[in-house]
This record gives structure tokens, C-alpha cells and sequence, in this order.
């Protein structure tokens, strides 16, 4: 099971097993409705990950609707973009409700630190918007196509290494 299969599968006990376990008075889950689980886990998985466009959306609004029902808008941490299912939104939809994220949030969802996204922008590979922060377009396009072959390295990144070899150190 990949990554963003056991996230979708712990998101589904947590938020959905666990209350239903409580309101059921310790009856308890039947173990087969877990086997079921796990195997639609994968597929939602496999449908996010490999389908069309139009059917990994639609996945993926059904799963955000039924696992974050919240009355408000959808505003999970900066860390969030970080975690499978964050990354399988961001490169998928960019950010359900946001027309602009914070430089943090940019950080989170592209896997760089804010200072980061702040160094992009200054060197013009990442626009700002008028308003603050980055379109949440062009943090996905820069996922789905990757920085420009010219880019500098993030600050996150490690320095590059000298591929010569070196000389043996003296006897």
C-alpha cells in the first residue's frame, strides 16, 4: 500500500471508524468493513494518482467533502501540503478555495522552506501576487512542470558536490 493509501486509510478510521465506534458503545467495527476499507484506500489512491484529471477531481471532492466536513473553508496547516494527500490535491486541483497562499503555505506545497519561495519570487521564477503571497496556479504549474533547467538551487537544497575524484591522501 503507497503512501497516500495508508493516509486516506488512517484519515478514514479516525475520522469516520472511531466516532462510529463511540456511538456504537464499544459493538465494534466488523473487522470486513476494515478489509473494505483498505482496498478502497488503494483504489482511491490508484484513482488519484493514475486517472484522468476530470476523475482524480472528483475523488478527491468526495473524500475532502466526506473527511473535512468543516462549515468554514478549508484552511488546513502549511504542513499539510506536505503530506501525501496534500500533494495529491495541490498537484491535482492547486488549493480548493484559495486564489493565493502564503509564502509558508507555497513552501509546504512545492517541499521548500518559505525562505524558499521568497528567493523565487525575488528572482522573478515565482510570481507574487499584487495582493500578497503566490497564485496557487503558479505553484502548481511549477509542481507539474519543475523549475526551469536554469534555476538555482533552493536554500533547502544541499550544496552540490564536486563530482572529480580526488587524490588519494598522501602516505
Amino acid at each position: 500500500m503507497d503512501a497516500l493509501a495508508e493516509q486516506l486509510l488512517r484519515l478514514v478510521d479516525v475520522r469516520l471508524l472511531d466516532p462510529l465506534e463511540i456511538l456504537l458503545e464499544d459493538d465494534g467495527i466488523p473487522g470486513g468493513l476494515r478489509a473494505v476499507l483498505r482496498h478502497r484506500a488503494a483504489a482511491w489512491s490508484d484513482t488519484i494518482e493514475h486517472s484522468d484529471d476530470a476523475t482524480a477531481v472528483r475523488t478527491l471532492a468526495r473524500l475532502m467533502a466526506t473527511l473535512y466536513p468543516e462549515e468554514h473553508a478549508f484552511a488546513p496547516p502549511a504542513d499539510w501540503w506536505r503530506t501525501p494527500l496534500g500533494q495529491a490535491v495541490v498537484r491535482r486541483v492547486g488549493h480548493p478555495y484559495a486564489e493565493t497562499v502564503s509564502y509558508a503555505t507555497a513552501g509546504a506545497m512545492l517541499g521548500i522552506s518559505r525562505q524558499g519561495v521568497h528567493d523565487l519570487v525575488r528572482r522573478g521564477r515565482l510570481p507574487r501576487h499584487p495582493d500578497g503571497g503566490v497564485p496557487v496556479s503558479a505553484v502548481r504549474d511549477r509542481l507539474l512542470t519543475g523549475p526551469p533547467p536554469s534555476s538555482d538551487p533552493s536554500p533547502t537544497d544541499p550544496p552540490p558536490t564536486d563530482p572529480r575524484p580526488t587524490d588519494p591522501p598522501p602516505l
